[in-house]
């Protein structure tokens, strides 16, 4: 069963995928839909616990990997474990990223910014999905049929003053995508390169700022306001996306980018009127 009581229909059976940043959040999801959806896949995180808790939840069909995709030799080890184990790679959602407010003491806008905040936004947001991409080609060119999804964001398609490193960084991935989905074509590689942008999804990301009881269901409240369509999106919304990038019904779809957000981006609020 998947995420929303439906049955599974095995649109993912026979394919090795990989999820970086899977312990939580959007990457634990989409661990959760491709178990679900009979893919053999690979957990990576560098919050080993959640990872291995996740994977015993999971079952037989799910394994832990430790990853820091900003560390070309982790990716290198990580290469090696699963060419001798499943010798090959179908699937590689490059999922994990920082915002940087957590990890880094900032400044984080245009004209204060603090310069490691920066390169560490972009080593792990830009780095480990270049890093990805560079090592998922090699693992898949042995596949009949092989997907790379990106997960970038809305704020890699617009300004973010508060947040430039972020921004900047999800911007880039949206660029890079392009020029794998390229390459690989050229290359005659059966590989396909997408990326997914989300916003507003209730992650965990989002639970210190929107406190408890009464305050937190105010705070959804304000942020449903903005949202064309109402209400603030789950994870699972992000992770059925990667599901059909991932699998073979989206064999022509390659360099191009899907907005998971409620309708934000389409250029303005459109919140029904109540009378």
């Amino acid at each position: 069963m998947d995420g929303r009581g439906s049955a599974s229909v095995n649109r993912l059976k026979n394919k090795i995928a990989l999820v970086t940043g899977a312990s939580r959040g959007i990457g634990a999801a989409i661990a959760r839909l491709y178990v679900s959806e009979g893919a053999e896949t690979i957990l990576t995180d560098i919050d080993d616990g959640a990872g291995e808790a996740l994977v015993r939840d999971l079952g037989p069909s799910a394994s832990y990997l430790h990853l820091d995709v900003s560390d070309e030799d982790q990716w290198l080890a990580a290469a090696d474990h699963i060419a001798a184990g499943p010798g090959r790679l179908d699937i590689l959602v490059n999922n994990a990223g920082i915002t940087g407010f957590e990890e880094t003491s900032g400044p984080y806008d245009p004209e204060s910014l603090d310069m490691a905040s920066w390169h560490m936004v972009h080593s792990v947001n830009l780095d480990g999905v270049a890093l990805g991409c560079k090592y998922g080609i090699r693992l898949m060119k042995p596949s009949p049929a092989a997907s790379i999804v990106n997960i970038s964001s809305r704020s890699g398609m617009v300004g973010i003053p508060a947040a430039a490193a972020y921004a900047s960084s999800k911007a880039a991935v949206r660029n890079h995508t392009k020029s794998v989905a390229l390459y690989c074509a050229q290359q005659g590689y059966a590989i396909r390169c997408n990326s997914i942008h989300p916003a507003a999804i209730l992650t965990p990301i989002w639970e210190p700022m929107l406190g408890e009881g009464a305050a937190r269901a105010d705070a959804l409240k304000t942020l449903a306001a903005d949202i064309p369509l109402g209400h603030i999106g789950d994870p699972d919304d992000v992770a059925w996306a990667a599901v059909y990038l991932g699998a073979d019904e989206s064999k022509y779809v390659t360099g191009a980018e899907l907005t998971i957000d409620g309708g934000i981006l389409a250029g303005s609020s459109a919140s029904p009127t109540r009378e």
